[in-house]
């Protein structure tokens, strides 16, 4: 069969063949996929099967639930965001296909920080657009130097992903000021990815949208990592009215619409608490950032999410990653992520016992200090 040549500028990623090669080994400590540990809220499975059961299992409006969406516009006006309009999306992902879709022509050149989402690259270059990669290395801090090196004329848009997967790093009120403006001199539209907000651990959750104009501010967040929703993709994008319309425009024939029942679950989902939770992870984060550092590993601390991405011993990501599977540790190349090969991602939403257990085992593959 003669495929599309669009095919060929994605691959399978890299998170999902180290989680299929999890199911091949036995017993194998996972720290590889960022999967929330917990499960889905009581009360939000009730609602779900409440809605089921009430029949709302047909198409919804083609732009989510127009409560849903009040709701999710609410949210956003209440922190001081000017938030015209906002669609209920099939997660953050099909958030992210839209948006590239309907902001970015063949050609024009997207800048996200390397390292980076993998979706970002690949998505971007399937649509036909430039990725323009803004290096944070080695600290993976946001520099004004490196924005300017990453820019061209044909740039467009910026994805910030704060708080960061796969570093974990939580943008300061300077950094995310400088980008914002950067991004009004050079005109780009700033496309927050903020599915990490509910895990922020050492302060408060600020959005790059403090700091842009609402005009040219896109906000992508869902309910899959802190109401652990990851299968019933639940997301939305805020914006300007002008973008969810066509947003919703391209739904209606790719997606259709959001899972019914899960919208109907969402306004549950939408008040879970999870000052638990973060405080769980934050235990977890200074767990294995110690040991790491312990361990004699470069390492940034991350501020949220709940990954970790050191520097490999020896400088070779992909190598190591090799070595820590045959000591039965799954965790991820920092080439699935970046232009670099130099670092690995841990995920620390495991428990505290396969924490234990991985952490001891990178303790033993940098025996030597590195």
């Amino acid at each position: 069969m003669n495929l599309a040549k669009r095919r060929f500028e994605i691959d399978s990623s890299g998170i999902r063949k180290v989680f299929d090669l999890a199911a091949k080994l036995k017993n194998p400590c996972n720290l590889s996929i960022g999967l929330p540990d917990y499960d889905v809220p009581d009360p939000v499975k009730e609602a779900a099967i409440e809605a089921i059961r009430a029949g709302q299992n047909r198409y919804t409006l083609t732009a989510g639930v127009p409560r849903l969406r009040e709701t999710v516009t609410a949210r956003y006006r209440e922190r001081g965001h000017d938030v015209e309009d906002a669609i209920v999306v099939a997660g953050t992902s099909g958030g992210l296909f839209l948006c590239f879709l309907a902001l970015l022509n063949p050609g024009d050149g997207l800048m996200f920080t390397d390292p980076y989402f993998v979706m970002y690259k690949h998505l971007c270059k399937f649509i036909g657009a430039v990725p323009a990669y803004i290096d944070t290395y080695p600290d993976f801090r946001l520099r004004r130097e490196a924005l300017e090196r990453a820019w061209t004329p044909n740039c467009k848009a910026i994805v910030i992903n704060s708080p960061n997967n796969p570093t974990g790093i939580v943008y300061s009120d300077d950094e995310l000021k400088m980008a914002a403006e950067f991004a009004e001199e050079k005109g780009l539209v700033v496309i927050t990815d903020e599915i990490y907000e509910d895990f922020v651990f050492d302060g408060p959750f600020r959005s790059p949208a403090d700091f842009t104009d609402p005009a040219r501010t896109v906000i992508i967040s869902g309910l899959s990592k802190n109401a652990a929703m990851t299968g019933w993709r639940i997301g939305w994008v805020a914006g300007p009215k002008v973008l969810v319309q066509a947003l919703s425009d391209i739904q209606q024939y790719s997606f259709v619409c959001a899972p019914s029942f899960a919208q109907a679950a969402s306004f549950s989902a939408l008040e879970f608490d999870m000052a638990d939770i973060r405080e769980r992870f934050t235990k977890r984060r200074d767990f294995v950032h110690a040991g790491l550092v312990d361990a004699g590993y470069s390492v940034e601390k991350p501020g949220g999410a709940f990954y970790v991405l050191p520097a490999a011993p020896g400088g070779n990501g992909d190598e190591f990653v090799r070595r820590a599977i045959e000591k039965n540790l799954l965790v991820v190349p920092g080439s699935v992520f970046s232009e670099r090969a130099t670092h690995f991602r841990i995920s620390f939403a495991a428990g505290m016992e396969q924490l234990e257990r991985g952490v001891g085992i990178l303790r033993e593959l940098n025996a030597g200090g590195g």
